[in-house]
């Protein structure tokens, strides 16, 4: 009965293993997928001791027979495309206690096993035909003790399509409770089924059509608007002969680099004076950078340009540097005054008859706030160097002093001591020397 039993568990994993090739459309994977599988197994407690203990001559294999036989369910999952894990959970009847143990038994015993182990395949899971090698630990219950044992062996497993296994295993099994359990052998012949979802078909794209390009440029003709000139990928295969990024077919100028919103040409410079309009505050009309293209202006239209004119915001002509000229009378007034400045002998100070003199000098300075005064002070040669030197600026300085005090701003004075140069008569004469102690004061608007 249990011979026809194990024949029906075979037939049936062939025939749902030719049923899913047939009915399933995945790709074999070469790590095993998540299995669950059903085994009809048997343990052989004879042959190893009639090895053991028996002649050569009479050793002989046992029979199916005298085999313990039962069923197992098992979980198989890759770990790499040439090494599995698996478990197993084995259900077998065999009379433990009397043929392992020695011990009186009236009932029929069954022995329910718990077996994790590796298997190591020399080839990947894929292929149709596939050895293996096991090995692991198991431990079991039976007949109300536990035993455990360590399983070493090999099978064969065939594979269709990684949907459907057919499993045949055969192992040595080492008892490591001696009390328990003897060694064994163990066989197993069974199927385990993949549950998971299908796998995409795969899909082969066909050969993308050949790619023709007239001009050799690296456009695809299809791409290019300029298929038979080379020219850049950036413009869509048309060539720019300037570089400027325009398409010579839309440049105006073609040659010459300019920017898309003058149509390919340069930004223009009506005037020519090198500034182009965009930044030209005076585009018909020539300038200079630093006037944003505009000419050097001339605030006073005086015809002298602000750069070269000393008196920019008042007209005069380029004789005066552009400054209002003045006035004759106002210079020989102020000539005649600096005539009449008289100080103490060998001294800056002022003396009173010099006051009327400078008092004039103030009224011309207020009449018009733009004119200016250099104050020159001399002496003669009497004396050393240094005190004349001394002596002609300190004079000089009594002469600012003294328009200052009546309002006049001391910017608009400038006072120079130059000692015994520049004489203007003979130092060797009395009358000489006098015109030699002299102060000048000339007067300019610039």
């Amino acid at each position: 009965m249990k011979q026809k039993i194990a024949l029906a568990i075979t037939m049936m994993a062939l025939t749902i293993g030719a049923t899913a090739q047939n009915s399933k459309s995945r790709f074999a994977s070469e790590t095993k997928p998540a299995l669950f599988g059903i085994h009809y197994v048997a343990a052989d407690f004879i042959t190893p001791e009639t090895f053991k203990n028996q002649s050569v001559s009479a050793r002989n294999f046992a029979k199916l027979k005298d085999m313990g036989q039962g069923l197992s369910l098992s979980y198989w999952k890759g770990l790499t495309p040439t090494i599995d894990f698996s478990t197993r959970m084995n259900a077998i009847f065999y009379d433990y206690a009397a043929d392992v143990r020695m011990e009186a038994t009236d009932k029929k015993e069954i022995g329910l096993e718990l077996e994790p182990s590796l298997n190591f395949r020399p080839i990947k899971d894929n292929n149709l035909f596939a050895p293996f090698l096991t090995a692991g630990v198991g431990g079991g219950y039976y007949t109300g003790k536990f035993g455990a044992y360590a399983p070493l062996g090999g099978g064969l497993q065939l594979n269709f399509n990684s949907v459907s296994y057919l499993l045949v295993q055969m192992q040595y099994r080492f008892a490591l409770t001696k009390d328990v359990l003897k060694d064994h052998l163990f066989y197993s012949l069974g199927f385990a089924q993949n549950f998971g979802p299908e796998k995409p078909k795969e899909v082969v794209p066909p050969p993308p059509p050949p790619v023709v390009d007239r001009d050799g440029d690296g456009v695809p003709d299809a791409e290019d608007k300029c298929p038979d000139t080379p020219g850049l990928a950036s413009l869509q295969g048309c060539p720019d002969r300037d570089g400027d990024g325009i398409a010579d077919a839309d440049d105006k100028c073609p040659d010459v680099a300019g920017i898309a919103k003058y149509q390919g040409c340069p930004i223009p410079d009506t005037d020519g004076d090198g500034i182009n309009d965009e930044e030209d505050k005076c585009p018909t009309v020539k300038g200079v950078a630093r006037y944003q293209g505009c000419p050097i202006p001339d605030t006073d239209n005086d015809g002298v340009n602000d750069e070269e004119d000393k008196c920019p915001t008042r007209p005069g002509p380029a004789s005066n540097q552009g400054c209002p000229e003045i006035a004759k009378e106002v210079i020989e007034k102020v000539n005649m005054a600096a005539k009449n400045v008289f100080f103490s002998t060998g001294s800056y100070k002022l003396l009173p008859k010099s006051y009327k003199s400078l008092n004039d000098v103030v009224s011309i300075l207020k009449a018009d706030e733009s004119l200016m005064i250099d104050i020159d002070g001399y002496t003669d040669s009497q004396g050393s160097d240094e005190l004349n030197q001394t002596l002609s600026e300190n004079r000089a300085k009594s002469v600012k002093d003294y328009l200052v005090s009546k309002g006049i701003d001391e910017s608009r004075l400038k006072s120079t001591g130059y000692g015994e140069t520049n004489p203007i008569a003979d130092n060797k004469t009395a009358a000489g020397r006098a015109k030699n102690r002299r102060t000048e004061m000339t007067i300019r608007n610039f």
